[in-house]
C-alpha cells in the first residue's frame, strides 16, 4: 500500500495505480481535487483523512478582522505548484467579497520566492495576511513567521506548528490527530479493510492556536472574547 502525507503526493499516487491502497492525508477538498468521488463511500482504490482547510477560509478571515479591525485589504500567500491553490483562493476571495474587501494573492514555492511575495505584498499595502495550507508553507513556518513580524504584518496560518514557530494565530484541524487517523486506516487496510469502504475523516474540532508573544511584538491587544475561545494561548 502507499501513505500520502500532502495534496501533491496524493494526486501522484492515485495518478500512478488503480490497485495498490492508498491512505492519503490533504488540506484539500478530496471530491474537489479528485481523489474520491464521494466523502462517505470513496470508491476505487484511495481513501484517508482531509482538514477541508478551504471551508474555514471566511472563519479565518473574520478572525483577521477581529484582530484587526480596521483591515480591509488582506494578502492571500499561497504555493501555486500546490494542486489546492486555485480552490483556496477562489474559497477566501468569496470570503472577501461578501465583506466588500479587497484580496491581494502572493505566489511562491521556493524560500526566495517567499522574500519576494512578502516584499510585493506589503508593496501593495495589505492590511493582513492569510498563509495557504500548503505543505511547503509548513515546512517554511519560521520563516514565513519571520517575515511576517519583520513587515508588521498579522497574520493567520492553518495549524498550531505554525503558531508554534512564530505566527501570531493559526486556525484548522490537528496534524497530529490527522496523522493519527490515517496510521489507523493504513491499519487497517494492510489488514484487509478496502479504502472503497473506509469514509474519508475530516477533523471534528479544530483548534484556535494564539501565539501573544507575537501579537504584543505587533502591538495587537488581542480582545477577552478572542482569547477566551482559544484553545491555546501561547506566552
Amino acid at each position: 500500500m502507499i501513505a500520502t502525507h500532502d495534496t501533491a503526493s496524493s494526486l501522484a499516487a492515485k495518478a500512478a495505480t488503480a490497485t495498490i491502497p492508498i491512505v492519503f492525508t490533504t488540506g484539500a477538498d478530496p471530491v474537489k481535487i479528485g481523489l474520491v468521488n464521494n466523502l462517505a463511500r470513496p470508491g476505487g482504490n484511495v481513501t484517508g483523512m482531509s482538514h477541508l482547510i478551504n471551508a474555514l477560509s471566511s472563519k479565518r478571515l473574520g478572525f483577521l478582522r477581529e484582530l484587526v479591525p480596521t483591515a480591509r485589504t488582506f494578502g492571500l500567500l499561497v504555493d501555486p505548484t500546490n494542486p489546492n491553490a486555485e480552490f483556496e483562493t477562489a474559497d477566501m476571495q468569496a470570503a472577501v467579497d461578501v465583506l466588500g474587501d479587497k484580496l491581494v494573492v502572493g505566489r511562491a514555492s521556493t524560500g526566495s520566492e517567499v522574500d519576494t511575495a512578502f516584499t510585493n505584498l506589503v508593496e501593495q499595502r495589505i492590511d493582513a495576511l492569510a498563509v495557504a495550507a500548503h505543505a511547503f508553507f509548513l515546512g517554511d513556518s519560521h520563516q514565513l513567521a519571520a517575515l511576517a513580524l519583520h513587515d508588521r504584518l498579522p497574520a493567520i496560518y492553518a495549524f498550531r506548528e505554525d503558531a508554534l514557530a512564530g505566527g501570531l494565530i493559526s486556525y484548522g484541524g490537528s496534524l497530529t490527530e490527522a496523522y493519527y487517523q490515517a496510521g489507523i486506516y493504513t491499519g487497517r487496510v494492510i489488514k484487509g479493510d478496502k479504502p472503497a469502504d473506509l469514509p474519508v475523516q475530516t477533523p471534528t474540532k479544530f483548534e484556535l492556536v494564539i501565539n501573544l508573544k507575537t501579537a504584543k511584538a505587533l502591538g495587537l491587544t488581542i480582545s477577552a472574547g478572542v482569547l477566551s475561545i482559544a484553545d491555546e494561548v501561547i506566552e
